[in-house]
């Protein structure tokens, strides 16, 4: 190993920025003689996890942005990209670079924890100290699980208490003035390739893949890899990535003292575009290209300054910050089974149609979901791809296609939609969906936001559903927001904008539209398909569903859950027919926080339905008796 003073790695993941980098602090502090700012890439993220083009190109204009921003500090310097799995790569380099020491931020996400594991095996064997500092979170969400006993924040008030034990939240630092020049960076040892069998985005490529062709990049000089390395085509989403963006939308966020202090996500508009109603800042924090902690300080400082008046959490801008917080030490106290409902103690079990496929040796979901219903796979893709005949719903499933990303509320309204309000489909379906096209994708919030809008965990008022006619019509009467995202209804009347198999045939001849077929197998111009069904009776039939299934009390470790006796509880036949009246404020409080009163655990109950059937209208139909054990 070399003497002298460190020779150090700095190893950048979601942590995108200069500003407020406790990490690059700590490498700082170090006094290097040589400092390489590096960035893996990674093939796990490349091949075995869904991610869709916005989300690629926003990555890559964080990474451009960092590296010139790198460059402005020491025109020597800038970020180094190479392409090779972190877990084979790093030990070549420990060696080949003669490096002293490898710092890098905090990741809890379950693979992330995994592989920093072997990466700091493989540093402790060949003599280089890791540093690793806690920055993604307002609070180490370690620290939180530790002073929470052990357990998942479910709620905001837990959070909060648990964090006060931690201490207060740092302060955010200000970004270096100088850098370190980067040493040689010799790359003669045999590249590792990456196990490309597995493809996940294998559909959203265009061309053959040569992102690990060279492991210094085509050109041998380190670059940032673009789309046509990854083999994509252009993105669509008119959203930009960057730490520079994202400081200048912070600081025209926080010069409108009045919108930032008062602040309150609920009465947002999911309607509005250009502009937004919200900050969007939450694919810049996913990246690290903002800082949370800089997020956090300069909003209390407006709040603190605005006095009486001001939001509080859960609404305020401040209460989103700590909904990520909850979600992040959620993740970090059960790990990998916390996106699923397999295994998870705290995931209310709901026999729902299209249930994932599980590895029999670990229970653990495979990405491969069984079609226990072909009716509900229908549903399914006709949800997906924007055709379900409700213009609501498929106005934001396209506006989140196209631009990676849709408004809080909207987001609640499509997941109440796909499972407990009307198609009564796995959640876990609709988080893969996310997954791929979420600009802001974070593991932990969109399985945490998906369990609380099925209401599996962290909420359980059921009976609240987002109606996907009268929601959005409270919001655009005139359906402005349908008009961009369904063009095929922007002449149609504002009368049945919302409604339009309402509208008699020569009202859509004046429209130019005609309301048949499904959108997926007999799509033809000028068409709207008619609606997948009759939302008032589904979403009676998906109420009563729930209210059995919580009344069954199962969670997804109960041992009747894993080896698929849960039927013996439910109800079979006729019996499954309920008539209780629900009453509904068409979501107007449909995701109110129930401050962890939907906690209450019941293990003592087993479970079990399993009649085939054909009625639509009888309870049963939530749990087909054709759906086999994984």
């Amino acid at each position: 190993m070399a003497k002298g003073n460190p020779r150090v790695i700095y190893w950048f993941r979601t942590d995108l920025r200069l500003h407020d980098s406790p990490a690059l602090k700590a490498a700082l502090d170090l006094d290097p003689d040589v400092l390489w700012p590096i960035f893996t890439w990674d093939p796990h993220y490349v091949y075995r996890a869904r991610g869709g083009l916005n989300r690629w190109q926003f990555l890559l204009d964080c990474q451009n942005d960092l590296s010139s921003s790198i460059t402005k500090l020491n025109p020597n310097s800038k970020l180094f990209v190479l392409r090779e799995a972190p877990q084979t790569l790093f030990p070549k380099l420990f060696k080949a670079w003669e490096v002293t020491h490898l710092v890098f931020e905090k990741d809890t996400d379950d693979y992330a924890r995994e592989r920093d594991g072997v990466v700091a095996q493989a540093a402790q064997d060949a003599g280089v100290e890791v540093i690793v500092r806690s920055g993604r979170t307002l609070w180490d969400s370690d620290q939180v699980v530790e002073k929470h006993g052990g357990k998942p924040t479910m709620s905001i008030t837990q959070l909060q208490e648990a964090g006060k034990k931690v201490g207060k939240i740092r302060k955010p630092i200000p970004a270096p003035d100088h850098l370190p020049n980067p040493g040689e960076m010799p790359v003669g040892f045999e590249q590792d390739q990456p196990d490309t069998n597995t493809d996940l985005n294998k559909e959203v490529r265009t061309e053959k893949d040569t992102g690990y062709n060279q492991i210094s990049g085509p050109n041998g000089d380190f670059a940032i890899e673009t789309m046509e390395e990854l083999g994509f085509p252009s993105a669509t989403t008119p959203h930009r990535g960057g730490e520079t963006v994202a400081l200048k939308s912070l600081e025209k966020i926080i010069a409108n003292k009045r919108y930032t202090a008062t602040f309150e996500k609920p009465r947002t508009n999911p309607a509005q575009f250009e502009p937004q109603a919200t900050t969007l800042l939450s694919p810049f924090l996913h990246f690290g290209a903002l800082s949370v902690r800089e997020f956090y300080w300069r909003v209390k400082e407006v709040v603190d300054e605005f006095g009486k008046g001001a939001s509080t959490p859960p609404e305020s801008l401040i209460g989103q910050l700590l909904f990520r917080d909850m979600y992040f030490a959620a993740q970090a106290a059960l790990g990998s089974v916390f996106s699923q409902t397999a295994k998870n103690p705290y995931c209310r079990f709901i026999p729902w149609h299209l249930p994932s496929k599980r590895d029999p040796d670990t229970d653990m979901i495979t990405g491969e979901y069984h079609v226990d219903s072909e009716q509900a796979e229908q549903w399914f893709k006709r949800w997906k791809n924007g055709v379900t005949g409700f213009p609501w719903i498929d106005a934001l499933m396209r506006q989140l296609k196209e631009e990676g990303w849709i408004h809080h509320l909207g987001r609640h309204s499509v997941a109440c939609f796909l499972t407990r309000g009307g198609c009564y489909v796995d959640w876990e379906r609709g988080c893969e969906v996310f997954e791929e096209w979420l600009l802001d994708h974070e593991p932990a919030c969109n399985a945490g936001n998906w369990q609380w809008l099925s209401c599996t965990a962290f909420f359980s008022q059921y009976y609240r559903c987002y109606s996907p006619i009268s929601f959005g019509k409270k919001w655009d009467k005139q359906g402005n927001f349908v008009r961009r995202w369904v063009p095929e209804l922007k002449n149609m009347d504002e009368k049945y904008i919302y409604e339009p198999w309402k509208a008699p045939l020569p009202d859509q001849r004046r429209a130019g539209v005609r309301i048949k077929g499904d959108g997926l197998t007999d799509k033809e111009e000028g068409t709207y398909p008619k609606p997948m069904f009759d939302f008032s009776e589904r979403r009676n039939i998906c109420l009563n569903a729930m209210k059995t299934a919580f009344s069954v009390g199962l969670h997804g470790n109960d041992s009747e859950v894993l080896d698929g006796t849960w039927r013996e509880k439910f109800p079979h036949g006729d019996e499954a027919e309920m008539q209780d009246e629900f009453d509904s404020d068409d979501g107007a409080h449909a995701d109110l926080d129930d401050h962890g009163a939907d906690q209450q655990r019941k293990r003592n109950s087993n479970a079990k339905s399993g009649t085939n059937q054909k009625k639509q209208k009888t309870l049963i139909d939530m749990f087909s008796g054709k759906q086999r054990r994984p």
